[in-house]
C-alpha cells in the first residue's frame, strides 16, 4: 500500500533531476515548503515548481500520507492528540510483546542470524542500525503528516545514546529551524504521556526507560 506511491516518488524525482542538472532536491522540497506555507512563489521558485513537477511531488507525499496512517489504523485526517494516542499504545503494546520474547522483525531474513531472538529488542536493533548508517549527502525532509512526524521523533531519540533538544533533531532535515517549533511541540507532547523524560526543564529530551523485570 505504501510501496506504490512511495516508488512513484523516488522514480519522479530521479526522472526530474536527470533531466535538469541545475535543480536539486533541496531545491525541490524548499519550493515545497513555500508552497505549503501559502506563501507566494517568487520567478525562480516558480521556475523550479514547474521544471520540477513539484506540484506532483507533493501529490505523492500526499498519497504516502494517506498510506502511512491507514497502515496505523488512523484516518488521513486524524487529529496530533490521536495520532500521539494511537502511537503510545502501539508502542506499549511492542514492549510488552518484547519482554515475553515475542519480536516483529521488519528484515526477518537479515536481522535474525545478524542479532539473534534474544540478542536484542526491535527497538534496540532499530537503534543500532541508525547509528551505523553512513550521513546522506541530502538530509531528508521532515514529513508533513503528523503521525509520521511523532514516528521521526520517537526514532531518532530511540537511536541516541544523548539526551536531544528540539534544535539538534531539526537540524537533521532540509528545512532546518524552521521545523523546530513543531519538533519542540512534540517533544513536549511526548513527555506529557510519559514517552520522553526531561532533565533540563524541557531544554533536552530522551527516550524514557521502563523498568524492567
Amino acid at each position: 500500500m505504501i510501496r506504490e506511491p512511495a516508488e512513484a516518488l523516488d522514480s519522479l524525482r530521479k526522472q526530474v533531476l536527470a533531466e535538469h542538472s541545475g535543480l536539486t532536491l533541496t531545491k525541490l522540497y524548499n519550493v515545497r515548503e513555500t508552497i505549503l506555507s501559502g506563501a507566494p512563489l517568487s520567478p525562480a521558485e516558480t521556475d523550479i515548481r514547474d521544471r520540477g513537477l513539484v506540484l506532483i511531488l507533493n501529490e505523492h507525499h500526499e498519497a504516502i500520507d494517506t498510506a502511512v496512517a491507514a497502515a496505523y489504523g488512523l484516518p488521513a485526517d486524524a487529529s496530533e492528540e490521536a495520532i500521539l494516542e494511537s502511537l503510545v499504545t502501539l508502542n506499549r503494546e511492542r514492549t510488552r510483546e518484547e519482554k515475553r520474547g515475542e519480536v516483529r522483525w521488519l528484515r526477518p531474513d537479515y536481522q535474525r542470524p545478524r542479532f539473534g531472538r534474544d540478542a536484542a529488542t526491535g527497538e534496540q536493533i532499530a537503534a543500532a542500525e541508525l547509528l551505523a548508517m553512513p550521513a546522506p549527502i541530502v538530509k531528508p525532509s521532515f514529513p508533513t503528516q503528523p503521525v509520521e512526524r511523532v514516528a521521526t521523533v520517537l526514532a531518532i531519540l530511540a537511536a541516541s545514546d544523548v539526551p536531544l533538544d528540539a534544535e539538534a533533531i531539526a537540524l537533521r532535515f532540509q528545512q532546518g529551524l524552521r521545523i523546530k517549533p513543531a519538533v519542540h511541540g512534540i517533544l513536549v507532547s511526548l513527555t506529557r504521556v510519559g514517552e520522553v523524560s526531561t532533565g533540563d526543564g524541557g531544554g533536552s529530551f530522551a527516550r524514557r526507560l521502563r523498568a524492567t523485570g
